[in-house]
């Protein structure tokens, strides 16, 4: 029998049901590969030696993999809009009994002419292409500027955005999760709140039943989380990359992600797909769609 693969996100759930075997305890045949991400540093353009914008990110790693987020991942994450749109066009099927809402912001450095959100109107904000940043900038923003006014530039992965907010490559970052949290202890300051939902996505042919065993993992750890954070916040050292991790003092971190066991319900579902169109975020989107196939409810 092959092994579940379990992509893990930089929150500690995972590693705390892996660490007090919880997925074992529900008979879980599981993995979680070494791959570190983090360790990636930003890019920059041989030309111009400007930081160079990738316009690849989360939907576009699962319409590469099939539904798996790049390298084999029986059950990986990303925000709720990326997962929804691969979803909608038959690419994986998003796990719909629970999601994960993750604290964020838009943040500039300490000495940034930065006050608020309007003094962002033209102003270079680095998010993840097709990715939460994206996303959730764009929401985030909308309350105070008009759409034109609203400019992104697409810089990779979270640490390679932090990478080029602190280096002043950009005139703002848009982070989340433990990057939010690096970037406050590191001197940056918020300027819009954009916290929003992830999805949780698995590959056609996932056996269903692991996936609800992964589930009943994560809610024990969850209710850990909640009762004796400072217990588990050095398993955030498995998600920084060591270019940080002098600079960091993790028992200063928040909980962080927190995975909210409710539907993600056919509603939901609708009111992102029309979210997303109204925006025209991707050149195409699907002319149908039926939740029940797109989504495990």
């Amino acid at each position: 029998m092959s092994k579940f693969i379990i992509q893990p996100h930089g929150r500690l759930q995972e590693w705390i049901a892996h660490e007090k075997g919880y997925f074992t305890d529900e008979g879980l045949n599981y993995e979680i590969p070494e791959r570190d991400v983090s360790q990636r540093v930003k890019k920059v353009d041989e030309n111009t030696g400007e930081v160079a914008e990738i316009k690849s990110g989360a939907y576009e790693a699962y319409i590469r993999g099939g539904g798996n987020k790049g390298a084999k991942s029986d059950i990986s994450c990303a925000c709720h809009w990326a997962i929804n749109q691969a979803a909608a066009n038959n690419v994986g099927k998003m796990w719909g009994k629970s999601y994960v809402v993750t604290p964020g912001a838009v943040m500039v450095r300490e000495d940034s002419d930065i006050k608020k959100p309007e003094d962002l109107a033209g102003r270079e904000v680095a998010v993840g292409y097709h990715s939460g940043s994206h996303f959730s900038t764009i929401q985030a923003l909308e309350p105070f500027l008009k759409s034109e006014d609203i400019k992104l530039k697409f810089i990779g992965l979270p640490w390679q955005r932090v990478d080029a907010g602190l280096d002043r490559d950009v005139d703002a970052t848009s982070v989340w999760g433990i990057t939010y949290q690096a970037c406050e202890q590191l001197g940056m300051r918020r300027i819009a709140d954009t916290s929003f939902m992830i999805g949780f996505m698995f590959p056609d042919g996932v056996d269903e039943g692991d996936v609800e065993k992964y589930m009943n993992g994560l809610k024990r750890a969850q209710m850990d989380l909640d009762l004796e954070p400072e217990k588990y916040k050095h398993l955030y050292q498995k998600a920084i990359p060591d270019r940080y991790k002098s600079n960091l003092d993790v028992r200063l971190f928040s909980s962080g992600e927190r995975i909210v066991f409710l539907p993600y319900s056919e509603s939901t579902f609708a009111k992102t797909q029309d979210w997303i169109k109204e925006r025209k975020i991707f050149d195409e989107m699907p002319e149908s769609y039926r939740y029940e196939t797109a989504v495990s409810a």
